[in-house]
């Protein structure tokens, strides 16, 4: 019996429409699977679906994953931000279910200025209960470390054990994870056994199976930066051959690979798109 292979795929724009903006994209790229906004992602705006395109995207054929909001940080110590990121994540939930999403991807967010220990408490508070109101057929919330910047609650991968702690391992929970995210905060995958290391500490942290996503990102910086610059699959810090290596990882089995490479066209998309299928293929 063989293994289901990983889907590669991209976030994709939606003008014209989730469905008849995205799908076309997606088809223009070779895309297997596709991520999308459902709302402005650097604006609080909760706007509504449109019935037919939220059907058109459902029964596409390929699957979906929403990105929540960049604004959104549940570890905040403002309660205006804490509001309408909640606000925002659920917004993402609920669309993400009429689309037929497998996931919502959030960022893990920052303390700003209050402690680890306060964020951490706050996040428990608020979070543990919006987990408890997806419906069995609603999408996971995967949770996607940071690249390392000042006063992040989650970049090393081990970051995310007390993130599942602290949330009683909800069997909703998930994890996103962001090569160009986990080169910044320090994990070197072009060492030799890097991304089998880095993927083992993964589910190390948080069991097997929460893996639900990856974010396949080559990085501008090097290692251990903190900055979250992405570049092109291959042309970056990272190159091609750890992306070889996550797809020949056990947690990676049937977990879909989505590009946020830059590129305002096709091209650039649908050549990423061909370097991670020909990593994947390739015996």
């Amino acid at each position: 019996m063989t293994s289901p292979i990983s889907p590669v795929g991209a976030h994709v724009p939606v003008a014209g429409g989730l469905a008849t903006g995205g799908l076309k994209y997606a088809a223009e790229i070779g895309a297997e699977a596709l991520q999308v906004f459902v709302s402005n992602p650097r604006g609080w705006a909760l706007p509504e679906g449109k019935p037919a395109e939220d059907a058109k995207l459902r029964d596409g054929g390929l699957p979906v994953y929403v990105h929540a909001p960049y604004l959104v940080n549940l570890g905040s110590p403002t309660p205006e931000t804490l509001e309408k990121s909640l606000a925002a994540v659920r917004h993402s939930l609920t669309r993400g279910r009429a689309i037929g999403a497998r996931g919502v991807v959030v960022h893990t967010g920052s303390a700003v200025t209050r402690t680890y220990d306060e964020a951490m408490a706050q996040i428990r508070d608020h979070v543990l209960p919006l987990l408890d109101e997806i419906p069995e057929d609603g999408p996971d919330l995967l949770l996607e470390p940071m690249a390392g910047q000042n006063n992040m609650l989650c970049a090393k991968v081990q970051d995310l054990g007390p993130f599942f702690e602290r949330l009683d391992h909800h069997p909703k929970l998930g994890v996103c994870f962001d090569t160009c995210h986990a080169w910044a905060a320090g994990h070197d995958l072009t060492a030799p056994g890097g991304a089998k290391d880095t993927l083992d500490a993964l589910v190390a942290a948080v069991g097997e199976g929460r893996l639900k996503l990856v974010h396949a990102n080559d990085s501008k910086d090097a290692c251990a930066s903190a900055k979250d610059r992405h570049e092109n699959i291959g042309a970056g810090q990272i190159g091609e051959p750890p992306f070889a290596d996550l797809f020949n990882h056990p947690a990676t089995t049937g977990v879909p690979f989505i590009i946020e490479t830059p590129g305002r066209a096709p091209a650039p998309h649908a050549k990423d798109i061909e370097t991670l299928k020909r990593l994947r293929d390739t015996p």
